[in-house]
């Protein structure tokens, strides 16, 4: 059988897979169908690619749906619109046939986002009541391979989310795909005025204001710090999210209203669940469009503030750090990061703790 024949057929059996639900995965439809057609190894050159899959069942979709598939697009559109409000800080954008206008079909919602932490993505969805499925897949195309972390989230229609670490994956997403289309929030909405004139787009709302919404972001980020466990020996407290409010419950006792500060000292080790390795650079990589410069200096420096207060930091980094406004007060946050490792102690949980800085968002703006 040739090679073209051969990715054909497979793409078929994988798009009736996926079509009848028995399937919902590309790469395990794909393998599954690939094992159907033939019982000797195949190369991965003779693999169909997602687009190929997709491209199928929009075709099997055309055959047994009918004049269904307007209305099940359009909803399809604003149920991603939802997830995309819900999900605006990481900037997501919906992918594949949903967003080209001639597309009749789709099998799931496919939205791609900047993210080193898929599970800071899963805990948003979940405040918001939804189940997630946090998953490391496979993404092929063409033959090469790249590894994503997924979230899957099974709502009237089925989600993939997929996260990049970076910009630069996110481009070289799909091999094999380079033209794949892609729409972020205000695109979607001019795509769905476009197509669906008189649509009320407020029907989908983004229910909370900006900043009650930011704090949720927070929330998003510090509620993995409960799983991530610590060096027992220089954190005997036990979880990350335990000692960050340890941490904020000793700044507030000494700056109770200085809200740049208490945000510091609660957001200070959020990049643990998403780099261990280098947590400062991985919660700043994802914080600083959303906390003030004076916020992210705190993170920043907190590390080299703790080898100050322990008589390690050189002399370049200290006059650095001497010479800046808020000197005193990184001082204050490191001697809190130190002491808040205490088995037991007495803190406010998570939601209390954002709705004190809340409130002191709303007195002192």
């Amino acid at each position: 059988m040739s090679g073209d024949k051969l990715r054909r057929e497979i793409a078929h059996a994988a798009a009736r897979l996926m079509y009848t639900r028995r399937e919902t995965d590309f790469s395990r439809a794909r393998i599954r169908a690939a094992r159907q057609i033939s019982r000797t190894w195949i190369r991965n050159a003779d693999l169909p690619s997602d687009a190929e899959i997709r491209d199928e069942l929009q075709r099997l979709a055309g055959i047994y749906e009918g004049d269904r598939r307007f209305e099940s697009l359009r909803d399809m559109r604003l149920d991603a619109l939802r997830m995309m409000r819900l999900l605006h800080h990481f900037q997501p954008l919906l992918a594949g046939p949903l967003v080209d206008r001639q597309s009749e079909s789709c099998d799931r919602i496919e939205i791609h986002l900047v993210t080193p932490g898929a599970r800071a993505v899963a805990s948003t969805l979940e405040h918001e009541g939804f189940v997630c499925d946090v998953q490391d897949r496979r993404v092929w195309g063409h033959g090469d391979e790249e590894r994503h972390a997924h979230v899957f989230v099974q709502d009237r229609f089925d989600f993939s989310i997929t996260c990049f670490p970076d910009r630069h994956a996110l481009n070289g997403v799909a091999p094999g795909q380079e033209t794949l289309t892609r729409a972020g929030v205000g695109e979607l909405e001019a795509l769905l005025d476009a197509e669906y004139p008189g649509l009320d787009l407020t029907e989908t709302p983004h229910a909370e204001s900006r900043d009650d919404d930011l704090f949720r972001f927070y929330r998003s980020l510090l509620a993995p710090l409960e799983h991530v466990d610590q060096n027992r020996q220089r954190h005997p407290e036990g979880d990350a999210l335990y000692h960050s409010l340890q941490v904020f419950e000793l700044a507030r006792e000494e700056e109770p209203y200085d809200e740049e500060l208490l945000l510091a000292a609660l957001l200070h080790d959020v990049g643990k669940a998403i780099d261990p390795y280098d947590h400062v650079t991985a919660g700043l990589d994802v914080l600083e469009p959303h906390i003030t410069d004076r916020s992210a200096w705190f993170i920043a420096n907190h590390m080299d503030a703790m080898k100050l207060l322990d008589g390690t930091l050189g002399a370049r980094a200290r006059r650095r750090l001497q010479h800046h406004d808020d000197y005193e007060r990184l001082l204050l946050l490191a001697r809190c990061d130190r002491n808040g490792r205490v088995p037991g102690a007495q803190v406010p949980d998570l939601d209390e703790a954002l709705e004190y800085l809340r409130e002191i968002d709303r007195l002192c703006g």
